[in-house]
Protein backbone atom coordinates (compact mmCIF):
# COMPACT_ATOMS: atom_id res chain seq x y z
CA UNK A 1 0.00 0.00 0.00
CA UNK A 2 1.12 3.41 -1.23
CA UNK A 3 1.82 5.13 2.94
CA UNK A 4 1.66 8.56 0.99
CA UNK A 5 -1.83 8.20 -1.00
CA UNK A 6 -3.52 6.04 1.09
CA UNK A 7 -7.12 4.87 -0.28
CA UNK A 8 -9.69 7.46 0.61
CA UNK A 9 -12.95 5.73 3.21
CA UNK A 10 -15.44 5.10 0.97
CA UNK A 11 -18.97 7.78 1.41
CA UNK A 12 -22.14 6.18 1.97
CA UNK A 13 -23.57 6.82 -0.50
CA UNK A 14 -21.03 5.14 -2.93
CA UNK A 15 -21.18 2.39 -0.85
CA UNK A 16 -24.90 1.90 -1.63
CA UNK A 17 -24.03 2.39 -5.74
CA UNK A 18 -20.95 -0.20 -4.92
CA UNK A 19 -23.71 -2.52 -3.26
CA UNK A 20 -26.13 -1.66 -6.64
CA UNK A 21 -24.24 -2.47 -9.03
CA UNK A 22 -23.10 -5.92 -7.73
CA UNK A 23 -26.58 -7.00 -6.76
CA UNK A 24 -28.16 -5.79 -10.65
CA UNK A 25 -25.66 -8.18 -11.97
CA UNK A 26 -27.55 -10.73 -10.19
CA UNK A 27 -31.21 -9.52 -10.80
CA UNK A 28 -33.52 -12.30 -11.52
CA UNK A 29 -36.57 -10.50 -13.01
CA UNK A 30 -36.56 -8.30 -16.37
CA UNK A 31 -35.47 -4.74 -14.67
CA UNK A 32 -37.31 -2.88 -17.45
CA UNK A 33 -40.13 -4.74 -18.64
CA UNK A 34 -41.83 -2.25 -21.37
CA UNK A 35 -41.63 1.28 -22.47
CA UNK A 36 -44.05 3.55 -23.55
CA UNK A 37 -43.47 7.05 -25.61
CA UNK A 38 -45.78 9.57 -25.69
CA UNK A 39 -45.96 12.46 -27.62
CA UNK A 40 -42.71 12.80 -29.12
CA UNK A 41 -40.82 13.99 -25.64
CA UNK A 42 -42.66 12.09 -22.69
CA UNK A 43 -41.10 8.58 -21.87
CA UNK A 44 -42.42 5.87 -19.38
CA UNK A 45 -40.49 2.33 -18.76
CA UNK A 46 -41.97 -0.19 -16.27
CA UNK A 47 -39.26 -1.47 -13.41
CA UNK A 48 -39.34 -4.45 -11.48
CA UNK A 49 -39.64 -3.92 -7.76
CA UNK A 50 -40.28 -7.91 -7.64
CA UNK A 51 -43.72 -9.08 -6.35
CA UNK A 52 -45.77 -9.86 -3.15
CA UNK A 53 -46.83 -13.11 -1.89
CA UNK A 54 -50.40 -12.48 -0.43
CA UNK A 55 -52.58 -15.06 0.48
CA UNK A 56 -55.45 -15.38 -1.92
CA UNK A 57 -58.67 -15.20 0.83
CA UNK A 58 -57.09 -11.69 1.90
CA UNK A 59 -58.02 -10.21 -1.39
CA UNK A 60 -61.00 -12.57 -2.88
CA UNK A 61 -62.12 -13.24 0.60
CA UNK A 62 -65.36 -11.65 0.67
CA UNK A 63 -66.12 -12.17 -3.17
CA UNK A 64 -68.85 -14.82 -4.43
CA UNK A 65 -66.89 -17.92 -4.10
CA UNK A 66 -68.91 -19.90 -6.89
CA UNK A 67 -68.41 -16.67 -9.54
CA UNK A 68 -64.86 -16.31 -8.52
CA UNK A 69 -63.89 -19.59 -9.01
CA UNK A 70 -65.70 -19.90 -12.50
CA UNK A 71 -64.05 -16.74 -13.03
CA UNK A 72 -60.48 -17.21 -12.38
CA UNK A 73 -61.49 -20.82 -14.05
CA UNK A 74 -62.03 -19.03 -17.28
CA UNK A 75 -58.31 -16.74 -17.01
CA UNK A 76 -56.61 -19.93 -15.95
CA UNK A 77 -55.10 -18.15 -12.72
CA UNK A 78 -54.38 -20.08 -9.47
CA UNK A 79 -56.80 -19.76 -6.42
CA UNK A 80 -54.26 -21.43 -3.97
CA UNK A 81 -51.58 -18.20 -4.53
CA UNK A 82 -51.46 -15.16 -5.43
CA UNK A 83 -48.17 -13.53 -6.42
CA UNK A 84 -48.59 -10.11 -8.16
CA UNK A 85 -46.00 -8.17 -9.43
CA UNK A 86 -44.70 -4.64 -8.44
CA UNK A 87 -44.13 -2.40 -11.47
CA UNK A 88 -43.06 0.98 -10.64
CA UNK A 89 -43.14 3.80 -13.26
CA UNK A 90 -40.04 5.67 -14.89
CA UNK A 91 -41.35 8.86 -16.49
CA UNK A 92 -38.57 10.64 -18.00
CA UNK A 93 -38.79 14.55 -20.72
CA UNK A 94 -36.02 16.81 -21.64
CA UNK A 95 -36.42 18.14 -17.76
CA UNK A 96 -37.91 15.56 -15.51
CA UNK A 97 -36.83 12.24 -14.10
CA UNK A 98 -39.85 10.97 -12.44
CA UNK A 99 -41.06 8.05 -10.39
CA UNK A 100 -44.43 7.06 -9.79
CA UNK A 101 -44.15 4.67 -6.45
CA UNK A 102 -40.95 3.81 -4.98
CA UNK A 103 -41.34 -0.16 -4.54
CA UNK A 104 -41.24 -1.88 -1.22
CA UNK A 105 -37.60 -1.20 0.32
CA UNK A 106 -35.68 -3.83 2.25
CA UNK A 107 -38.10 -4.22 5.28
CA UNK A 108 -41.46 -5.70 3.70
CA UNK A 109 -41.33 -8.85 1.87
CA UNK A 110 -38.09 -10.76 0.91
CA UNK A 111 -39.83 -10.69 -2.84
CA UNK A 112 -39.82 -7.33 -3.16
CA UNK A 113 -37.37 -4.18 -2.89
CA UNK A 114 -35.56 -4.66 -5.83
CA UNK A 115 -36.24 -0.92 -7.69
CA UNK A 116 -32.41 0.15 -6.33
CA UNK A 117 -30.98 -2.79 -8.28
CA UNK A 118 -33.58 -2.23 -11.22
CA UNK A 119 -32.41 1.39 -11.75
CA UNK A 120 -28.95 0.53 -11.77
CA UNK A 121 -29.27 -2.04 -14.18
CA UNK A 122 -30.20 0.66 -16.73
CA UNK A 123 -27.99 3.17 -15.47
CA UNK A 124 -30.22 5.34 -13.76
CA UNK A 125 -28.56 6.70 -10.15
CA UNK A 126 -31.38 7.69 -7.50
CA UNK A 127 -29.32 10.84 -7.49
CA UNK A 128 -30.93 11.20 -10.89
CA UNK A 129 -34.27 11.41 -9.64
CA UNK A 130 -36.28 15.03 -9.53
CA UNK A 131 -39.53 13.94 -8.22
CA UNK A 132 -40.74 11.13 -6.26
CA UNK A 133 -44.60 10.97 -7.13
CA UNK A 134 -46.95 8.98 -4.73
CA UNK A 135 -50.44 6.88 -5.78
CA UNK A 136 -50.76 5.84 -2.04
CA UNK A 137 -49.10 5.18 1.21
CA UNK A 138 -49.18 1.19 1.34
CA UNK A 139 -45.60 -0.63 2.29
CA UNK A 140 -45.58 -1.42 -1.43
CA UNK A 141 -45.34 2.03 -2.71
CA UNK A 142 -43.76 4.09 -0.18
CA UNK A 143 -41.58 2.37 2.31
CA UNK A 144 -38.77 1.85 -0.77
CA UNK A 145 -38.13 5.78 -0.23
CA UNK A 146 -35.44 5.13 2.66
CA UNK A 147 -32.25 3.53 1.57
CA UNK A 148 -30.59 0.78 4.44
CA UNK A 149 -29.35 3.39 6.29
CA UNK A 150 -32.78 4.86 6.73
CA UNK A 151 -32.05 7.96 5.08
CA UNK A 152 -33.60 8.92 2.11
CA UNK A 153 -33.11 7.32 -1.35
CA UNK A 154 -33.55 10.19 -3.23
CA UNK A 155 -31.77 13.30 -2.00
CA UNK A 156 -32.57 15.55 -4.98
CA UNK A 157 -36.35 14.93 -5.22
CA UNK A 158 -39.40 16.59 -4.77
CA UNK A 159 -42.22 14.59 -3.26
CA UNK A 160 -45.71 15.11 -4.41
CA UNK A 161 -48.58 13.16 -2.12
CA UNK A 162 -51.91 13.75 -2.24
CA UNK A 163 -53.25 15.78 0.52
CA UNK A 164 -55.80 13.63 1.52
CA UNK A 165 -53.30 10.66 1.51
CA UNK A 166 -50.89 12.50 3.38
CA UNK A 167 -53.46 13.42 6.40
CA UNK A 168 -54.92 10.31 6.73
CA UNK A 169 -51.71 8.15 7.86
CA UNK A 170 -50.45 11.42 9.28
CA UNK A 171 -53.36 11.36 11.79
CA UNK A 172 -51.94 9.53 15.04
CA UNK A 173 -55.51 7.96 15.14
CA UNK A 174 -54.88 5.64 12.12
CA UNK A 175 -52.72 3.35 13.80
CA UNK A 176 -55.60 3.00 15.97
CA UNK A 177 -57.90 2.71 13.46
CA UNK A 178 -56.83 1.03 10.36
CA UNK A 179 -56.74 -2.34 11.82
CA UNK A 180 -54.45 -4.74 14.19
CA UNK A 181 -53.29 -6.77 10.73
CA UNK A 182 -52.61 -2.99 8.81
CA UNK A 183 -51.23 -1.10 11.75
CA UNK A 184 -47.75 -1.88 10.64
CA UNK A 185 -48.94 0.32 7.17
CA UNK A 186 -49.11 3.07 9.55
CA UNK A 187 -46.42 2.78 11.87
CA UNK A 188 -44.24 2.37 9.18
CA UNK A 189 -45.81 5.12 6.43
CA UNK A 190 -45.61 7.97 9.16
CA UNK A 191 -41.73 6.98 10.22
CA UNK A 192 -41.17 7.31 5.88
CA UNK A 193 -43.56 10.54 5.80
CA UNK A 194 -41.37 12.37 8.63
CA UNK A 195 -37.93 11.75 6.78
CA UNK A 196 -39.50 13.57 3.55
CA UNK A 197 -41.79 16.08 5.40
CA UNK A 198 -39.96 19.09 4.21
CA UNK A 199 -39.91 18.03 0.59
CA UNK A 200 -43.15 17.07 0.27
CA UNK A 201 -45.14 19.47 -2.13
CA UNK A 202 -49.23 18.48 -1.86
CA UNK A 203 -51.77 17.09 -4.42
CA UNK A 204 -55.11 18.01 -4.59
CA UNK A 205 -57.76 16.42 -7.64
CA UNK A 206 -57.52 17.83 -10.63
CA UNK A 207 -53.97 19.61 -10.18
CA UNK A 208 -51.23 19.15 -12.46
CA UNK A 209 -47.80 18.00 -10.41
CA UNK A 210 -45.68 18.75 -14.00
CA UNK A 211 -46.97 19.86 -17.49
CA UNK A 212 -49.37 17.55 -18.69
CA UNK A 213 -49.45 15.79 -15.55
CA UNK A 214 -52.10 15.95 -13.84
CA UNK A 215 -53.50 14.22 -10.19
CA UNK A 216 -57.19 12.56 -10.38
CA UNK A 217 -59.08 11.64 -6.63
CA UNK A 218 -59.61 7.59 -6.84
CA UNK A 219 -60.45 6.91 -3.24
CA UNK A 220 -61.02 3.69 -1.44
CA UNK A 221 -57.85 1.45 -2.16
CA UNK A 222 -56.87 3.45 0.76
CA UNK A 223 -58.61 7.09 1.74
CA UNK A 224 -56.64 9.46 -0.58
CA UNK A 225 -55.29 7.15 -3.12
CA UNK A 226 -54.69 9.05 -6.52
CA UNK A 227 -54.26 8.26 -9.89
CA UNK A 228 -52.46 10.24 -12.47
CA UNK A 229 -53.21 11.29 -16.19
CA UNK A 230 -50.28 11.89 -18.57
CA UNK A 231 -51.01 13.48 -21.87
CA UNK A 232 -49.31 14.60 -25.04
CA UNK A 233 -51.47 16.41 -27.60
CA UNK A 234 -54.14 13.19 -28.33
CA UNK A 235 -52.28 10.50 -26.81
CA UNK A 236 -53.24 9.62 -23.08
CA UNK A 237 -52.11 6.99 -20.71
CA UNK A 238 -53.42 6.82 -16.72
CA UNK A 239 -51.25 5.59 -14.09
CA UNK A 240 -53.94 3.68 -11.81
CA UNK A 241 -52.20 2.48 -8.46
CA UNK A 242 -53.82 0.25 -6.97
CA UNK A 243 -57.07 1.40 -8.16
CA UNK A 244 -57.45 -1.34 -10.04
CA UNK A 245 -55.22 -4.10 -8.77
CA UNK A 246 -55.46 -7.25 -11.54
CA UNK A 247 -56.51 -8.38 -14.73
CA UNK A 248 -59.56 -10.59 -14.17
CA UNK A 249 -62.06 -9.84 -11.67
CA UNK A 250 -61.55 -6.04 -11.18
CA UNK A 251 -62.17 -5.84 -14.86
CA UNK A 252 -65.23 -8.27 -15.20
CA UNK A 253 -66.45 -7.95 -11.89
CA UNK A 254 -65.19 -3.91 -10.61
CA UNK A 255 -68.44 -4.09 -8.40
CA UNK A 256 -67.05 -6.94 -6.12
CA UNK A 257 -65.37 -5.45 -3.04
CA UNK A 258 -61.73 -6.69 -2.14
CA UNK A 259 -60.00 -7.32 0.92
CA UNK A 260 -56.96 -5.23 0.04
CA UNK A 261 -59.39 -2.16 -0.36
CA UNK A 262 -59.72 -0.01 2.86
CA UNK A 263 -62.83 1.59 1.90
CA UNK A 264 -64.30 -1.28 -0.46
CA UNK A 265 -67.32 0.59 -1.50
CA UNK A 266 -65.75 3.49 -2.37
CA UNK A 267 -63.18 1.61 -4.29
CA UNK A 268 -65.72 -0.15 -6.27
CA UNK A 269 -67.59 3.01 -7.66
CA UNK A 270 -63.75 4.03 -8.19
CA UNK A 271 -62.40 1.64 -10.46
CA UNK A 272 -65.87 1.62 -12.43
CA UNK A 273 -65.48 5.40 -13.39
CA UNK A 274 -62.15 4.92 -14.08
CA UNK A 275 -62.26 1.43 -16.22
CA UNK A 276 -65.39 4.01 -18.18
CA UNK A 277 -62.99 6.84 -18.93
CA UNK A 278 -59.80 4.75 -19.73
CA UNK A 279 -61.98 2.38 -21.71
CA UNK A 280 -64.21 4.92 -23.71
CA UNK A 281 -60.99 7.39 -24.01
CA UNK A 282 -58.83 4.46 -25.41
CA UNK A 283 -55.76 5.57 -23.34
CA UNK A 284 -53.24 3.31 -22.25
CA UNK A 285 -53.41 2.14 -18.63
CA UNK A 286 -50.41 1.47 -16.21
CA UNK A 287 -51.27 -0.42 -13.40
CA UNK A 288 -48.63 -1.45 -10.18
CA UNK A 289 -50.23 -4.85 -9.88
CA UNK A 290 -51.10 -5.42 -13.55
CA UNK A 291 -49.02 -8.87 -15.18
CA UNK A 292 -46.36 -8.75 -16.76
CA UNK A 293 -44.95 -4.63 -18.07
CA UNK A 294 -48.28 -3.39 -15.97
CA UNK A 295 -48.82 -1.59 -19.15
CA UNK A 296 -52.15 -2.05 -21.30
CA UNK A 297 -55.40 -0.86 -22.64
CA UNK A 298 -59.31 -1.96 -21.87
CA UNK A 299 -62.03 -2.49 -23.90
CA UNK A 300 -65.73 -2.35 -22.94
CA UNK A 301 -67.68 -5.61 -22.97
CA UNK A 302 -71.30 -5.14 -22.43
CA UNK A 303 -71.33 -4.34 -19.07
CA UNK A 304 -67.45 -5.62 -17.88
CA UNK A 305 -64.43 -4.96 -19.00
CA UNK A 306 -61.49 -6.92 -20.99
CA UNK A 307 -57.26 -5.85 -20.22
CA UNK A 308 -55.14 -6.60 -22.77
CA UNK A 309 -51.89 -6.28 -22.26
CA UNK A 310 -48.82 -5.26 -23.95
CA UNK A 311 -46.17 -7.49 -25.07
CA UNK A 312 -42.92 -7.35 -22.78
Amino acid sequence: MNRHNPPKPLHRRAFLSYGTCFAALAIQTKPVFADLQLGSSKHLATLSDGYLVLPPEMVFGAMPQNELIELLAHHQADLTKYEPSCNVVLYRDDENTVLFDVGAGPDFMPTSGQLPETLGAIGVSPDDVTQVVFTHAHPDHIWGVLDDFDDPLFPNATYHFGRTEWDYWWNPATVDSIGADRASFAVGAKRRMEAIEDRVEFVDDGQEILPGIAARASFGHTPGHMAFEIRDGSDAVMIVGDAISNPHVAFERPDWHSGTDQEPGTAATTRKLLLDQIAHEQMKVIGFHLPDSGIGRVERNGSTYRFIGEPS
